[in-house]
């Protein structure tokens, strides 16, 4: 007998390294040979963010969705602490990013993108609110933002 859940979780982790071996190669590429500190910093705060940007993202399953929608109140993992790690993974990625570069001018573009994930992480609280009522009110006095 198979233990399907033992296979889903190294699926999962294979998964991660998959993205993150390709992640780092791709920004190997295109980055400077001579790793300034701003570069090693970069690297440092997305490549993390980045695996575990792509867990958030396999922990939702079938609850991903671009626009919001209440399928099912995902409390596992990641989410048994974070709210939206999909969201915060995704901002540290980004800034990671930004200062691999060496661009400060783009932390413009990052201040700008704020408003409108805020604006998305309402509309999933409130249809999620609304689907599971005090369960998710509840889970969400448990955990941070």
């Amino acid at each position: 007998m198979c233990n399907t859940a033992g296979v889903k979780a190294w699926s999962t982790w294979l998964s991660i390294l998959a993205a993150a071996v390709a992640f780092a190669l791709i920004v190997l590429m295109f980055g400077d040979r001579s790793w300034p500190t701003h570069q090693i910093l970069g690297f440092a705060i997305a490549i993390p963010a980045f695996c575990l940007w792509v867990l958030a993202r396999v922990q939702l399953r079938k609850s991903f969705a671009v626009t919001a929608q209440a399928k099912e109140l995902v409390t596992h993992g990641l989410y048994s602490r974070l709210q939206n790690p999909v969201y915060v993974f995704g901002a540290l990625l980004i800034v990671g990013l930004i200062v691999l570069a060496g661009q400060p001018r783009f932390f413009l573009l990052f201040v700008i993108l704020i408003p409108l994930q805020w604006t998305r992480i309402r509309n999933e609280r409130r249809a999620l609110e609304e689907k599971f009522g005090e369960t998710y009110r509840e889970y969400r006095r448990r955990t941070w933002f």
